[in-house]
């Protein structure tokens, strides 16, 4: 069997902190295989290792064979490599065109101008870039970077790619897109990728991965072999009761928590129809539905990290007591909205940011805004909270227009931007009282709300620490923390746990769905990670700068499986050769998942056994095959694929 790389026992060190320790991964040639793990993994280190920009203390590594372990032997296999680094377009230069970018880095690596044209067209047409190619790359969206950063690292036909975290803090969409031009590439040109991500719903797109934590490999082989190690089912109960269906499963699950109006268990060691059987008896099953789904990367790293740490289990099992006296005063039965977009209108010259806008949040309510990079979340943002004026229509918190409201109403929205709001060179305490004194907190009201943020947050073992020294969880938790310390009755949070391990977002979602449900707090929040989005109570869905879905997750994910049927799953041996069959019987909008065929149908019967007898005529295996519920990711894709159609027509 042919390797790409090689890395034996390879150890890395910052002074006295430890990036990687003893790390063995093997890269087979012609497979896309995946570091997934938190920030702080050590996965970033391991790449720059293997690419050759960064030197190593221990251990071993080859690449195609050749050993790396100077400058003068990374030098000779640089010209098989393409590097594309951790950061949206760091790689890229602002003021120049797409088609100027690609240029110079085709320039850069000596590439002959009759190939650069071959492969320039051939690149901007699979990244469906080729009418933007004139447009400044400072001008592009998110999604639109980072295939135009991977046209660069590919230019010069590189046989191994290393991709740096590519998909973080882009849409759906643009993930989607990102992956089906990745997946052609490695396809049609035999090329190996070696990609890094901290989403753990990408698993299943790696042939082959290593799940990273702290510098260490949990685990290693294909999504399916280590989610196996730990058998069990994910089920999501939909119901108008989710407390009172929470507090009954509760006796009999361990892993149970509340998303929007579903409640959604997590049972390992138990086989499907012993859960039933037990749902059964303690829930009217008439009046309730229920779905089945298969473990999960992100279940089972929440188990694995649970089993071995007593304090990531204590953390998941202790609930913040949020209710204070002086808080009590927000958990009103008052349902009048606290935040209204009302037609809200917002131009930058002849460009339409946000074109009447509607929603509303309620206290006690989650709403999640979602849409793809440049939809317009973020301007509907800044005039929700005051920061920009609306071209047309209005914006109200508590009753306030917020174009013309003065500091009092202010004072009631919290707000935690993507960007952190803290000071990292000040410790978690210092932090804190910043923030209240900023707030106008004093005396023994402040050291009231200071004891109550880090109680809410966990933050006392840390509370002296620098906040730069947190870990990314603690470090979100702190900024929440400092959001929360006036007590607003509203709460604005962009993109809140990007980056943060599962434990951590698990811990931070808990903390919010308390915030609501006993403070009353009304959270509007933005995410491009969709199981996040599953513990909204509605969602609003924009593209370019309209909404274009407004309902329940529940709702949303019903009218798609109404209109589209259910997904189906195949495990196949030739996954490639697989696509490229059923592509040629007809088949359209295949998603391919690592070794899995993924795709919708309403005749799952007769669709499953065409499509395994097609294959089977091809000699490829169907090892496995699923039928699963539609997810808010492909209710985003749809949504957003059918916006588009409509526009491109109009």
């Amino acid at each position: 069997m042919d390797f790409a790389v090689q890395a034996n026992q390879v150890c890395k060190r910052y002074r006295k902190k430890t990036a990687i320790e003893d790390i063995s991964v093997d890269v087979r040639t012609g497979e896309i295989y995946g570091l997934i793990g938190p920030d702080g993994a050590g996965k970033s280190s391991l790449m720059q290792c293997i690419s050759g920009v960064l030197t190593y203390d221990s251990g071993e590594i080859h690449v195609f064979g050749q050993c790396i372990d100077s400058e003068k032997t990374a030098e000779k296999i640089k010209h098989r490599i393409g590097f594309m680094p951790q950061g949206l377009g760091l790689n890229l230069y602002p003021d120049l065109s797409i088609e100027e970018n690609i240029d110079f880095f085709a320039n850069l690596r000596g590439v002959s101008a009759e190939l650069l044209t071959q492969r320039k067209e051939m690149l901007l047409s699979v990244a469906k870039l080729t009418s933007f190619k004139t447009r400044a790359m400072k001008n592009l969206s998110g999604g639109m970077k980072q295939k135009l950063g991977l046209i660069c690292t590919l230019i010069h036909q590189p046989e191994l790619i290393i991709l740096d975290e590519p998909t973080t803090g882009v849409d759906p969409i643009s993930r989607r897109d990102f992956w089906e031009m990745l997946n052609r590439l490695v396809m049609e040109e035999g090329m190996t990728a070696l990609v890094s991500t901290a989403y753990m719903d990408e698993a299943s797109r790696f042939h082959r991965l290593s799940v990273m934590h702290q510098g260490k490999v949990l685990e290693q082989g294909s999504a399916d072999e280590i989610v196996s190690k730990s058998p069990g089912w994910v089920v999501e109960i939909e119901t108008t009761q989710p407390d009172q269906v929470l507090a009954t499963l509760r006796t009999q699950f361990e892993i149970v928590e509340q998303l929007g109006q579903m409640v959604r268990l997590v049972a390992f060691g138990q086989d499907k129809n012993t859960i039933e059987s037990i749902l059964k008896n303690l829930l009217n099953s008439e009046e309730l539905q229920w779905h089945f789904l298969p473990i999960g990367l992100e279940e089972f790293f929440i188990q694995r990290l649970k089993n071995h740490s007593a304090t990531a289990e204590k953390q998941l099992q202790k609930q913040p007591d949020l209710i204070s006296k002086s808080h009590a005063k927000n958990n009103t039965a008052d349902t009048s909205a606290l935040i209204k977009a009302d037609k809200l209108v917002r131009r930058f010259g002849n460009f339409t940011a946000a074109d009447q806008v509607s929603f509303e949040v309620r206290p006690g309510e989650i709403f999640g805004l979602l849409g793809a990079n440049g939809a317009g979340k973020s301007t509907v943002i800044k005039m929700l909270t005051g920061i920009l004026p609306p071209s047309e229509g209005a914006g109200f918190v508590a009753n306030q227009n917020m174009a013309h409201s003065g500091m009092a109403i202010k004072e009631s929205i919290g707000y935690m931007s993507q960007a952190f709001s803290l000071y990292l060179d000040l410790t978690v305490l210092e932090n804190i009282k910043l923030f209240g004194r900023i707030y106008g907190l004093t005396g023994q009201k402040l050291k009231e709300r200071i004891d109550w943020v880090i109680k809410i947050g966990h933050l006392q073992s840390v509370q002296n620490e620098t906040a730069g020294s947190l870990p990314m969880g603690k470090r979100q938790r702190l900024a929440l923390g400092c959001a929360l310390i006036h007590q607003p009755k509203v709460l604005f949070l962009d993109e809140p746990t990007s980056g943060v391990d599962p434990i951590g977002r698990a811990e931070f979602w808990r903390i919010l769905v308390r915030l609501a449900s006993d403070l009353g707090v009304a959270i509007l929040i933005t995410t491009h990670y969709m199981l996040e989005a599953e513990h909204c109570h509605r969602l609003a869905l924009m593209q370019a700068g309209k909404i274009v879905a407004y309902d329940t997750p529940y709702a949303l994910k019903q009218s798609l499986k109404q209109r589209k049927g259910q997904v189906l799953s195949f495990k196949v041996t030739h996954p490639y050769r697989a696509l490229s069959c059923l592509e040629k019987a007809g088949y359209q909008d295949i998603s391919l998942f690592g070794n899995r065929l993924q795709l919708f149908s309403k005749e799952v019967k007769d669709v499953s056994n065409n499509v395994i007898n097609i294959l089977k005529n091809n000699q490829i295996e169907v090892k496995d095959t699923m039928v699963l519920q539609p997810s808010l990711e492909d209710v985003f894709v749809d949504k957003i694929e059918t916006a588009l159609a409509k526009h491109e027509l109009s």
